[in-house]
């Protein structure tokens, strides 16, 4: 008995010292977020259910974005871009459909403040782009197009253009074609306004050349090919305002872009001493080959009646064009002017006045006042009609960009001269005539004026340097 009761007791004890075995809880793992230093995440660089969300908010974004729901758009737009702005790493829509939305609200803003701030936002997205993408010289001049054409009103063209210099010094030859025209135009207005030194001005009015001869030759695509031909139409023609500084440009250039119209009309004086004063103007050797054929012409077809000139401010003034000194000419040829009583003289050089101006100085307005008092002096004169409208119709690059309603309107005044001069003189009738031929197909057409709210035969009011009256016809 006492060998039973020990028996258990030692059991007892064994059991009450033997340790106990602890339940097994299974616990739902931790969700471990990728490691990633930066500011612009992918959808690899998140939580699954990080990644979840943005993926539903990045469909349900753009389909708002499709039914122009812009508020529910921005909603989920936003939750994309905070926690997945890189999307999958390759694709980058996100980015302009942020600007899209950025712009509605900014056109839509009355208040100017608003405005400002959705223009920022705007701004600050293009330096998040590149964070996330790169490519910072092709958005370089997509942000600068987006600040000439859409915030302009709060970034300083300086500012402006110093980005558009980023683009172009960063793809050379291969810069987008929608930095050409805007930046042509900063260009010129700084030349002119004396913002920039002459040295950078002929830089990049000749990058500016470049780029435009390399997309001509390389565009593959109809749109882009159709894009180079609307740049064709304005950034050359704003260029030649520059034609006016002397040493601007160089021989290559002249030859290259005026040779042609005197092999075109060999015979044609007007067009011969234009062309020699050019190469003159430009730089060019005497012993060059061009330059030796255009001289070659002036010297036997064109040089009697300037010959016959007494010596005197006429014969100086002369000698000044001949020398290509166009704005020693202009000055002589005022002082002629000036000092003579003969109304048939006056006109005469009041004309070739405003001939140096529009064609050599490339000073419209200067060319319009001395046409007009060309006219003044000799009344019933077509020709200094004909060529005020050629002024006006040549005065699209500088009204507008070039091609589309702003530079398309200068047609009408430009008409209504050409009407006015043959008009008034039936001796410039056939060329007044061409023109009007010529130039009646670039006039808007019937569905860009009523766009407008304009009605064909009303009266408009042309701005720019123009300013005048004018009715409003369509080329259809």
């Amino acid at each position: 008995m006492i060998r039973l009761i020990c028996a258990l007791s030692l059991s007892l004890i064994i059991f009450s010292c033997t340790p106990k075995v602890a339940k097994v809880v299974e616990e739902a793992p931790v969700e471990q977020k990728p490691v990633y230093e930066g500011n612009c995440p992918s959808f690899a660089d998140i939580t699954p259910a990080e990644k979840d969300e943005a993926e539903t908010a990045y469909v349900l974004y753009k389909d708002f974005l499709r039914t122009k729901n812009y508020d529910e758009s921005y909603k989920y737009w936003q939750t994309a871009m905070r926690l997945a702005p890189r999307s999958n790493g390759r694709i980058q829509y996100q980015f302009d459909d942020g600007l899209k939305i950025f712009k509605h609200y900014h056109d839509t803003a009355t208040d100017s403040v608003v405005k400002k701030e959705w223009a920022d936002k705007a701004m600050a997205l293009y330096d998040q782009r590149v964070e996330c993408f790169g490519d910072e010289y092709y958005l370089a001049g997509r942000q600068a197009f987006d600040m000439f054409y859409n915030y302009r009103a709060f970034n300083d063209d300086q500012e402006i253009y110093e980005l558009f210099k980023k683009a172009i010094d960063g793809q050379g030859d291969s810069t987008g074609y929608f930095v050409v025209n805007p930046f042509t135009k900063l260009l010129v207005e700084n030349i002119f306004n004396e913002k920039i030194t002459m040295d950078e001005g002929k830089k990049y009015a000749n990058k500016i050349l470049d780029i435009i001869e390399y997309g001509n030759a390389n565009c593959e695509k109809d749109k882009i090919c159709d894009a180079w031909k609307i740049i064709n139409d304005y950034s050359p023609a704003r260029l030649e305002a520059l034609e006016g500084y002397k040493g601007f440009y160089d021989c290559e250039y002249y030859t290259n872009k005026y040779y042609q119209e005197f092999l075109d009309s060999p015979e044609d004086c007007e067009t011969i001493v234009g062309v020699y004063v050019k190469l003159k103007y430009g730089g060019c050797s005497e012993s060059s080959e061009a330059f030796q054929a255009v001289s070659a012409a002036r010297q036997a077809l064109c040089m009697k009646q300037q010959e016959a000139v007494a010596a005197g401010p006429l014969r100086k003034a002369y000698d000044a064009y001949n020398e290509g000194d166009f704005k020693a000419a202009v000055d002589l040829f005022k002082e002629y002017v000036d000092g003579s009583d003969d109304p048939e003289k006056r006109a005469k050089y009041n004309l070739l006045i405003s001939k140096l101006y529009y064609r050599d100085l490339k000073n419209f307005s200067q060319a319009r006042k001395y046409a007009l008092a060309a006219a003044a002096d000799k009344p019933n004169w077509g020709e200094p009609y004909v060529l005020i409208g050629k002024l006006y119709a040549s005065s699209g690059p500088l009204c507008g960009p070039g091609t589309g309603f702003d530079s398309q309107i200068v047609t009408w005044p430009a008409i209504d001269k050409w009407q006015y001069a043959k008009k008034i003189d039936p001796t410039v009738a056939d060329e007044a005539n061409k023109l009007i031929r010529t130039y009646t197909q670039y006039m808007p057409k019937k569905e860009d004026i009523f766009s407008r709210s304009i009605k064909a035969g009303s009266s408009y009011k042309i701005g720019c340097w123009i300013q005048e009256s004018t009715i409003v016809r369509t080329a259809n």
